[in-house]
């Protein structure tokens, strides 16, 4: 059964960090390009960044030098590392592979505010 689980979610004040991490299972996880993602207030979601299986990091502009990708193939896992955090950064974060074909995992809430 292929699964998804995120946690690491907290309410954080703004300027400050969390490390989120996603747990994969049922998957041959060291062939899949990972992703983060987010669904904040508005409800769309967007990509946050991405580790291909190769270990190519891609980021959105929104992110870039704040946030760090990574996986431990071995693990199964894929962490995310937020610096900075900024009320924007507010939402639900999910993983999911790079073409999110796999069942969505709950989330993890990340609420950045004083």
């Amino acid at each position: 059964q292929v699964q998804l689980v995120e946690s690491g979610g907290d309410l954080v004040q703004p300027g400050g960090s969390l490390t989120l991490s996603c747990k994969a299972s049922g998957i041959i996880f060291r062939i899949y390009d990972m992703g983060w993602y987010r669904r904040g207030p508005g409800n769309q979601r967007e990509v946050v960044a991405r580790i291909s299986r190769f270990g190519v990091l891609n980021y959105a502009n929104s992110v870039k030098g704040r946030f760090t990708i990574s996986r431990d193939n071995d693990k199964m896992t894929v962490d995310l590392q937020m610096n900075s955090l900024k009320p924007e950064d507010t939402a639900v974060y999910f993983c999911n592979d790079r073409e999110m074909t796999l069942p969505w995992g709950p989330g993890t809430q990340v609420t950045v505010s004083s």
